[in-house]
């Protein structure tokens, strides 16, 4: 039996979500690149990391989450598909906060979006770990990065009036 027809979500379907979320990612971190001079000049909490962190992190929780996805295709359940279409939708909202950040320069309203974006990641986690114990545990830096990325937005918003 050829991999193919062994098992429909093979490697090649993994490298698809690498590519299409990463891809995603970094088509908005060039759009979004040329304002990275504007989180430089915000008064940030002590805690704020250096801005060469964000694309190394969100590199890797992209690629943390595609894995998450394939994980859960694999596994075959009844509503994978259902929470393709939630991976997708959180990804698109996620693909929209930094637009609001850097590009609007909207610190309140994309710390509200970050929220939105926090609750469908968590309601993924959630589902994604009752899909493959390994989808949901490939999420938890994603959920404590969106997390940690709240609270930053929301000290730069009061910070930054």
């Amino acid at each position: 039996m050829s991999e193919s027809t062994a098992h429909p979500y093979t490697w090649k379907s993994l490298v698809a979500l690498l590519g299409g979320t990463l891809g995603a990612g970094a088509v908005v971190g060039f759009l979004t690149q040329r304002e990275s001079s504007f989180y430089e000049g915000l008064v940030k909490p002590s805690f704020a990391p250096p801005g060469w962190l964000f694309p190394v992190a969100w590199t890797l929780l992209y690629a943390a989450m595609a894995t998450a996805m394939w994980f859960v295709l694999r596994a075959q359940g009844r509503d994978r598909f259902i929470l393709l279409g939630l991976y997708i939708a959180q990804l698109a909202v996620n693909l929209v906060w930094p637009v609001l950040f850097f590009v609007q320069q909207a610190l309140g309203l994309s710390f509200f979006w970050l929220l939105l974006l926090w609750m469908l990641s968590g309601i993924m986690l959630y589902r994604f770990f009752q899909e493959s114990r390994i989808a949901g545990w490939l999420l938890v830096p994603y959920q404590l990065w969106l997390t940690f990325a709240a609270v930053l937005n929301f000290c730069i918003a009061r910070f930054n009036p």
